[in-house]
């Protein structure tokens, strides 16, 4: 008589694990094409080692998972607009003397300075060949110097001298020039800074050189400010 024999079919069951290609990691749940963590939006690595984000995205594993996805950058806020409350046409960020009066003219800080204006030294008037300043001169000068010393602001001074027609042009123009030094040391000895001088020599005459009186009158010092 023969023996018949069963062969049993033992089938083998694999993990879910292996089945998915996956490794779960404690507390973390599959959806879709990803890992995440059912507490958090952790960074959680499948069965290759890879890390996934719960946007799906594949990121460059660096060190490990698990990190924290990266938030959002906070929005960066725009800048201020940059007024001019006093309206002296200097913005209020830069403006150091805020509130200057209504038409004030003003430096680049927005302090107010001595408007611009010329003032002709023509007191006494030098006399001739000479760059030695009058007590006219002087006193206007103090003036000056005064004015620019109370003011909130930081004035250019330019000084800038001028000669009649009489002598060879090139001795005039140094004559000028003189004649701007001599004033600019005299407001420097009243505590005024920022001066520069010019010399115009005879080229700019205000009155006629084909008469005494006019020939006085040409031999002056203008003063700008601004």
């Amino acid at each position: 008589m023969f023996k018949k024999e069963t062969k049993k079919i033992v089938s083998t069951v694999a993990p879910l694990t292996v089945a998915m290609g996956l490794v779960l990691t404690s507390g973390s749940a599959f959806a879709g094409n990803y890992l995440e963590s059912a507490k958090s939006k952790d960074v959680v690595p499948n069965a290759y080692g890879e890390c996934w984000t719960a946007k799906g995205a594949k990121e460059q594993l660096v060190e490990k998972c698990g990190d924290v996805m990266p938030e959002e950058p906070a929005p960066v806020a725009a800048a201020p607009v940059d007024g001019d409350l006093d309206n002296d046409g200097v913005p209020d960020s830069r403006d150091k003397c805020p509130n200057t009066r209504p038409g004030a003219t003003v430096d680049a800080s927005g302090c107010e300075i001595v408007a611009s204006l010329t003032i002709n030294l023509v007191e006494d008037e030098f006399d001739f060949d000479s760059a030695t300043l009058k007590p006219g001169m002087e006193a206007a000068l103090v003036d000056l110097a005064n004015k620019i010393k109370e003011s909130t602001g930081q004035e250019m001074v330019t000084v800038i001298g001028h000669t009649d027609s009489t002598g060879p042009e090139d001795y005039n123009m140094g004559l000028s020039e003189r004649r701007a030094k001599s004033a600019a040391d005299f407001l420097s000895g009243q505590g005024i800074t920022d001066i520069t001088t010019k010399g115009m020599g005879e080229s700019a005459p205000v009155a006629d050189n084909g008469t005494r009186e006019g020939r006085a009158k040409n031999r002056r010092v203008e003063i700008t400010t601004k």
